[in-house]
């Protein structure tokens, strides 16, 4: 099966990505992380990639190995709190991940949570829905930050809240 996945992922190309996600697109899902950023203490960090390299594809690299790898890069751990939140797309497998922080991990959220947000993004994206897609779950994941980690006097902004294009 590692064939049609390598043809997949050779023919999706950043232009992918700007054909799913416009300028325009772009700035209101940063302007929804900073609207959303405001009512609790987590860091949302929205990456998107087109696909990945194809010795990642031989490799068996699965979507969600790939996210914890660009939580790591992205330095998503790295929040005063560990509240940071990535919402990862791949589009050649047509992948939504959600990886949240140990801090997430310890006070709420199971899986489940994740589960229902991912789905939800991946139907409107299979829709064609990606902007629509994109700010409904970067609102879930804010009502489950806004939950479990509320605002409270000083919020620092501690990720860049511009959409990651991988």
């Amino acid at each position: 099966m590692r064939i049609p996945r390598l043809i997949r992922h050779l023919l999706t190309t950043r232009r992918q990505i700007n054909r799913h996600f416009s300028q325009r697109s772009l700035n209101a899902i940063q302007s929804a992380i900073q609207a959303a950023e405001a009512s609790h203490l987590g860091e949302i960090c929205f990456a998107v990639e087109a696909a990945l390299a194809p010795i990642q594809v031989f490799g068996g690299v699965t979507p969600h190995q790939r996210a914890i790898e660009v939580f790591g890069e992205l330095r998503v751990w790295d929040t005063d709190h560990n509240s940071g939140v990535l919402i990862y797309v791949l589009l050649a497998d047509k992948a939504v991940e959600v990886i949240a922080d140990r801090g997430i991990h310890r006070k709420t959220c199971h899986d489940s949570v994740w589960r229902d947000i991912v789905d939800a993004m991946q139907e409107a994206f299979a829709s064609g829905r990606f902007e629509s897609g994109a700010l409904q779950g970067i609102a879930a994941v804010s009502a489950q930050l806004t939950r479990h980690f509320p605002a409270s006097g000083a919020n620092a902004n501690e990720l860049p809240d511009h959409v990651h294009l991988l």
